[in-house]
């Protein structure tokens, strides 16, 4: 079974699926399972396209955040709950988005989870979707609930 199967479910769930141009929350064209289509793609996308060829998409965006998570992030040093809420994050915001996440990602990186949710919380991010963030920040902190039982 793939490694990231779950994952990528989520990621589905939380993107939802159109198979039609659409402006996301904050006004940006967008396709499929979120993909945020480019200044250079605005031309092809102006159509509708099977779920087939929008689930590739997904599958190359979803390389695309795993290799920017990867080469930006000590993945060996994170849990596997730590490393999921990463990717979506940069699956949905972008490496240089999620990069301004400075405190946040400090306290990931000293493995303060709560003060890492704090700072999840307190941001626009949260503001644009908080639904999606409430998501993240429970699968962050579900082990150390875990712990405290």
């Amino acid at each position: 079974m793939e490694k990231f199967l779950l994952l990528k479910k989520r990621i589905k769930k939380n993107e939802g699926f159109r198979n039609r141009p659409y402006l996301d929350s904050l006004g940006y064209p967008t396709i499929g399972y979120g993909h945020l289509i480019t200044k250079k793609e605005k031309k092809m996308f102006q159509t509708k396209f099977s779920k087939k060829f929008l689930s590739s998409l997904f599958d190359k965006d979803f390389r695309t955040a795993l290799t920017a998570y990867k080469k930006n992030f000590n993945y060996k040093k994170h849990s596997k709950d730590t490393k999921e809420v990463l990717i979506e994050m940069i699956f949905q915001l972008g490496i240089k988005k999620q990069k301004k996440f400075v405190k946040m990602n400090k306290h990931l990186q000293n493995n303060n989870m709560f003060l890492a949710a704090l700072e999840m919380k307190n941001s626009l991010w949260y503001k644009q979707t908080p639904k999606r963030v409430n998501g993240l920040i429970n699968h962050l902190l579900k082990k150390e609930y875990e712990k405290k039982r």
